[in-house]
């Protein structure tokens, strides 16, 4: 079982800036960030390797995300610049099962509201 706790949520104005921490229990674990609208469904957001080399993103984040991992705490991190009021919602921090190697441990999520 793996614990997750993220934090870092706000209120930004639209262009602005938040750095989003994801605390685990455990190490060793693919991490990735969605996200969740009202009245949507949960989107894949950018996502990293268990050792930290390899990252992904949707293409409507790149160039102004950035996930990172600091493997000494177990930590990982989104930072968020130039956010759009559409970018508004909650944010969950996932691991993945070393097992089935998807996404099976969800945080709580963090709120994130952008205003325009």
């Amino acid at each position: 079982q793996v614990q997750l706790v993220e934090s870092g949520g706000g209120l930004v104005q639209t262009g602005g800036s938040l750095r989003l921490s994801c605390a685990a229990s455990a190490s060793g674990r693919t991490m990735g960030w969605f996200r969740q609208a009202p009245a949507k469904e949960r989107e894949f957001v950018a996502e990293i390797s268990s050792s930290g080399g390899s990252t992904y993103y949707v293409d409507s984040v790149k160039g102004r995300f950035t996930i990172s991992r600091d493997k000494a705490t177990n930590t990982v991190y989104l930072q968020m610049n130039r956010l759009k009021p559409e970018e508004a919602a909650v944010y969950f921090c996932a691991a993945k099962s070393k097992v089935s190697l998807n996404y099976a441990y969800w945080g709580q999520g963090t709120q994130v509201t952008v205003s325009s």
